[in-house]
């Protein structure tokens, strides 16, 4: 059975569950890409740092339709959002990023810091449908969708 749920409460039930989701993207050899991200909400928006000339950040330049699934946790509770990926290159999105977004220290993976790391960018997901999963689909299903 599937039930409505509001943007509110599937980032509450993501944040109970891992840090590291997989996003998934597709380039211009129409061929999916997902690699593990590290994503962060900022209001209705989820944010992944991303490497400037990535695979992830190409991809989303050319087709901004992305996914992302968190890891399931042992009883199979998972979360999906689909969206729309942009790219922000700017030091004030930057700095935003680095002080006010994201739970981690960035500096661990980017030590020039928001001033300098020209290859450190950041995507911005707007989600537009979300599904939450409980042990597996089993226990129920939840879905969301931008109107």
């Amino acid at each position: 059975m599937s039930n409505s749920i509001d943007l509110d409460a599937v980032k509450a039930f993501a944040s109970n569950l891992s840090p590291w989701a997989h996003l998934a993207t597709v380039g211009s050899d129409n061929q999916p890409d997902v690699v593990p991200v590290h994503p962060c909400w900022e209001g209705d928006d989820c944010w992944v740092m991303v490497g400037a000339s990535s695979v992830k950040a190409k991809n989303s330049e050319v087709n901004p339709n992305v996914a992302m699934h968190w890891q399931v946790t042992e009883v199979g509770d998972g979360v999906e959002i689909w969206g729309t990926a942009e790219i922000f290159t700017d030091v004030e999105t930057k700095r935003r990023m680095w002080n006010d977004v994201f739970d981690y220290d960035l500096s661990a993976f980017s030590p020039g810091g928001p001033d300098n790391s020209p290859e450190t960018v950041f995507m911005k997901v707007t989600p537009n449908r979300a599904v939450v999963l409980r042990g597996y689909g089993v226990g129920g299903v939840e879905r969301w969708a931008a109107s």
